[in-house]
């Protein structure tokens, strides 16, 4: 069970301080991963082109998978991963609107792709193993054109 005085000792930091700062928990959680989200696309800029990009995404979820665990194992798993639902949806609506990608769709058209991604991404990532790791790269690039729309799932 994760709670304020557990963070303040750790921290060494009074509990003014910490709610001066954050309402709760929850808040100090999104507030990490804001940070963390926005420290990313910073760094997958830096990346070559969007599949470089999508390999690094990849790279961090799978570094911070056993972080995520843990952390969903607490007494705020449920909101944790609301949370992470948000910023994976928050970050894909950005890139969508950077890169300007599916511009022919209509505004709740494109919330149900973004959505759509989000829970996909987030479902890969959740089941994800070692022999996954293996093959980054083939995966990556598989997801890469699916998201890109120059593979379509759709059976003819």
């Amino acid at each position: 069970k994760l709670t304020v005085k557990d963070i303040v000792e750790e921290c060494q930091i009074t509990r003014q301080s910490f709610y001066y700062h954050f309402e709760d928990i929850p808040g100090l959680l999104q507030w990490i991963l804001e940070q963390g989200t926005e420290k990313m696309l910073q760094e997958a800029k830096n990346q070559n082109g969007e599949e470089g990009a999508l390999r690094y995404f990849f790279l961090m979820a799978i570094n911070a998978k056993p972080y995520v665990q843990k952390t969903m194992q607490t007494n705020y798993g449920d909101e944790i991963e609301c949370l992470l639902k948000q910023q994976l949806y928050q970050m894909f609506e950005r890139i969508v609107e950077e890169h300007n990608l599916y511009p022919s769709l209509s505004r709740t058209e494109l919330k149900w792709v973004l959505r759509y991604h989000s829970y996909a991404i987030m479902g890969i990532l959740r089941d994800w193993t070692d022999e996954d790791t293996k093959n980054l790269d083939q995966i990556v690039h598989e997801i890469y054109l699916l998201i890109m729309g120059k593979v379509s799932p759709v059976l003819n």
